[in-house]
């Protein structure tokens, strides 16, 4: 776990400092400079781009990973590498074209209610190209052990664009239609940023020649896509559907409720770029043993991160809520129902990871794929009744019943386990503190009151965590940490 904890902790350090700049954007920059409707159509392009991602990127963001590994020679791995560049192009090119001779019909169906957001529609295919092949440099750099500069642009950059085009609205400099059109500018600067670093890393040596395992490749690319679209439908498709039941202007209050909820992955998002890469090692090895050894690390050591990210926010969502305009409150029940659904993710560590490393991997899609059909009609049942919790309410459902599904396929098909004696103590120790300090507020400034019940929860929380050794490993660090600080 070495390598793990070294890149994960400076993945850590970059993610927070993203989404802290992140945390201005949605919270204060958005509600204050750009108004609800078009906050709302924000969300609703970048989810329906994220929807897209999969298919522009072919799948190559996984596939590279997966099969990086088991090329034997410089030149096998020079050819793979080449085939991965050109790949995305066999379904870009259809889905461009489809796009611009179906608009009317595309704009028509998905807009009858929002007929405001007809005129930024073409971003959505834009955006997800820049997307898509983002990630297919990222996992070209991750496959050389290289992900912290990565994840500096993954995190920062496109977030840092956006303060800026939203200072330029405030001072107007810009107008609220040219920041949307702006967005696909900015995914592009980070398309660009991304491909600059992995030519650094690895320079390609571009040639048309197919690798002798294009069939086994190609097959697992289609999985790739259809696995990867269900994924981003269980987190992203609730806000292409809330315009469907309610005005645009929902998407801004459920976005800001999504926002704090996401908060909780960010120690899964800096610790799993890392490991995906070390366990596709593992798998094409067949050191099952060392894998499950990983498995239980990353899992318990993502529950005692999550678990106290997820308190910081749960104890002091009353008080963040605050600190907006009014006219985005509403959305505390969304908070809990998605960051449940977030800390369920984090606590199987690297499950997906070992699952798309397998022979078996087909096996799951099946499950994911009417997991999507579910999420869709829970999602038209509960936003009716509930508005915007009921769209978290469904998707809280969905990946529940999802995750659960994959986490007993690992364990029955390849016997691994994430969990031990410490899953069930660090979830004492969380229920513990929650019971603890839910009813507890100090009467002063929501950031002060904020900052000290923050410190308070950490300071129990991880002392609780080093006493029981919930993680030797957090353990080791933190002894580590504290010896440096010694005089």
């Amino acid at each position: 776990m070495g390598i793990v904890l070294n890149q994960s902790a400076k993945n850590t350090v970059i993610t927070y400092f993203g989404f802290g700049i992140g945390a201005i954007n949605a919270l204060f920059l958005y509600t204050h400079f750009l108004g609800k409707m078009h906050y709302g159509m924000v969300a609703f392009l970048l989810s329906a781009s994220s929807i897209m991602m999969p298919l522009m990127a072919f799948g190559v963001h996984n596939t590279l990973i997966r099969f990086y590994s088991q090329c034997k020679t410089e030149e096998e791995r020079e050819k793979f590498l080449s085939f991965m560049l050109w790949m995305p192009l066999f379904l870009i090119v259809p889905i461009t074209l489809a796009s611009y001779f179906f608009y009317d019909s595309i704009a028509f169906y998905i807009l009858q209610k929002n007929p405001s957001v007809r005129p930024f529609l073409w971003l959505i295919p834009v955006i997800g190209i820049c997307m898509g092949y983002f990630e297919v440099y990222y996992a070209w750099v991750k496959v050389h052990m290289q992900s912290v500069f990565g994840n500096f642009i993954s995190e920062v950059l496109v977030r840092c664009v956006v303060m800026i085009m939203l200072f330029g609205v405030h001072f107007g400099w810009l107008g609220k239609d040219g920041f949307i059109y702006g967005l696909s500018a900015a995914y592009f600067l980070q398309l660009i940023a991304m491909k600059s670093y992995a030519m650094y890393v690895k320079m390609p040596a571009l040639s048309f020649r197919v690798p002798h395992n294009i069939k086994e490749i190609v097959g697992y690319s289609f999985f790739i896509i259809l696995s990867g679209s269900v994924a981003v439908l269980l987190m992203d498709f609730d806000k292409v559907m809330i315009p469907a039941y309610e005005n645009i202007s929902s998407n801004a209050l459920y976005s800001v409720a999504i926002f704090i909820a996401t908060v909780i992955a960010v120690p899964s998002r800096a610790m799993l770029q890392i490991i995906y890469p070390i366990t596709a090692k593992l798998m094409s090895e067949n050191k099952l043993e060392e894998l499950n050894d990983l498995y239980k690390k990353s899992a318990i050591n993502l529950q005692v991160f999550g678990g106290l990210v997820m308190l910081g926010i749960f104890l002091n969502i009353r008080q963040v809520y605050e600190l907006i305009p009014a006219e985005y409150s509403g959305g505390v029940y969304v908070v809990f129902l998605i960051g449940l659904a977030k800390f369920y993710d984090m606590i199987l560590g690297n499950n997906n990871a070992i699952i798309l490393n397998t022979q078996y991997y087909r096996s799951v899609l099946f499950f994911g794929l009417l997991l999507v059909f579910l999420m869709i009609g829970l999602n038209m049942i509960f936003i009716p009744m509930y508005g915007i919790t009921g769209s978290a309410l469904a998707t809280l459902i969905s990946v529940m019943i999802y995750n659960t599904i994959k986490l007993r396929f690992v364990v029955r098909k390849m016997n691994l386990y994430p969990f031990t004696a410490n899953t069930a103590k660090s979830f004492a120790i969380i229920i513990l503190v929650f019971a603890l300090f839910y009813f507890w507020d100090f009467h002063f400034n929501p950031i002060v009151n904020i900052l000290l019940k923050s410190i308070l929860i950490t300071l129990v929380y991880g002392f609780l965590n080093y006493k029981f050794i919930i993680s030797s490993e957090i353990n080791q660090l933190l002894d580590k940490l504290s010896g440096q600080i010694k005089p």
